[in-house]
């Protein structure tokens, strides 16, 4: 299959292009201008804009499937009113100009399986969540709803269309894992605010395996929770990573002091709990390489 891939020089994209390209799969990357500067264009390479409205046709005519990762980091900075305007239009607005372009090739993808996230869900406390629970309507479960509102479109030019719902991906590489390390590695980790927050979360090969297996599976289409098996709070997981790098973890960080650093973004991202549970991906028969957060945390940490 050839493959092409929207924020493919980021963490989960270049990981799923090492798998594909193990494979002998083509994956080709869809190359917006900012993130083109200062890289060679290989062949095979999609030029696209989506604030001029450009996108090279010709070169991703024949493309079987299209995995869309595309968006400014969620993560990066505060959340004022600029940086979530970019959060906008790096997610809803290209993504509309991405299924718009997808649906004038002549001959179109068979599949687009394009990214959101378990923010869709919002703050839930204990509440099992699945695919059928309903959006909140804070900021972020605003967000994620408009997002996969323009990537489903995609149906009406016969694209089977997967909605990733991605919790927090580990990797030692990048991510949320990365940042806390350091501070756990020096004893200086704890838990976030009471630590009774659920935390819904994969590892990166684990991301990579649901892209595949969403892309393979011709069955599978709509909303898909993409986490593991068994959620964990705040707590746990902040005991499993402090055994996971023989240290202690004695330092909580009160939600104010998180507030006072980080404003909206803190309740949003570290305070809210999520109890997400892979419903679909059960039902369809998929395999979980991780499951459980100790051994995952075991195996990442010792590569």
């Amino acid at each position: 299959m050839r493959f092409l891939i929207s924020g493919a020089s980021g963490m989960v994209g270049q990981a799923l292009r090492r798998s594909l390209e193990a494979d002998g799969h083509p994956a080709h990357r869809l190359m917006r201008p900012e993130s083109a500067r200062g890289k060679f264009p290989e062949p095979g390479d999609v030029r696209w804009d989506p604030v001029r409205n450009e996108f090279d046709a010709s070169a991703a005519e024949g493309v079987d499937a299209v995995v869309h990762l595309a968006g400014a980091s969620i993560a990066a900075g505060r959340w004022t009113a600029a940086r979530k305007d970019l959060l906008r239009t790096s997610r809803v607005d290209a993504t509309h100009h991405l299924v718009a372009a997808l649906g004038r090739l002549a001959r179109k993808p068979a599949v687009l399986v394009a990214a959101s996230a378990v923010g869709y869900y919002g703050d839930r406390g204990d509440e099992i969540l699945t695919e059928q629970s309903p959006p909140a309507s804070d900021y972020l479960g605003t967000l994620c709803q408009q997002w996969e509102a323009e990537s489903v479109r995609a149906e009406q030019h016969s694209i089977r269309t997967v909605l990733l719902r991605f919790g927090i991906i580990l990797s030692p590489a990048g991510g949320a894992l990365a940042r806390m390390l350091l501070p756990f590695k020096l004893g200086a980790g704890g838990r976030l605010g009471s630590g009774k927050q659920w935390m819904s979360w994969l590892t990166l090969s684990e991301a990579v395996g649901v892209i595949r297996y969403a892309v393979e599976n011709t069955a599978l289409r709509g909303a898909v929770n993409a986490v593991a098996s068994q959620p964990v709070t705040n707590a746990d997981f902040t005991r499993a990573l402090a055994r996971a790098v023989h240290r202690p973890a004695i330092f909580p960080a009160p939600p104010f002091a998180l507030r006072l650093a980080l404003g909206e973004m803190a309740d949003a991202l570290l305070l809210s709990s999520q109890r997400v549970i892979p419903d679909r991906l059960h039902q369809a028969g998929y395999r979980f390489q991780h499951a459980e957060l100790a051994s995952a945390l075991r195996a990442l940490l010792s590569r």
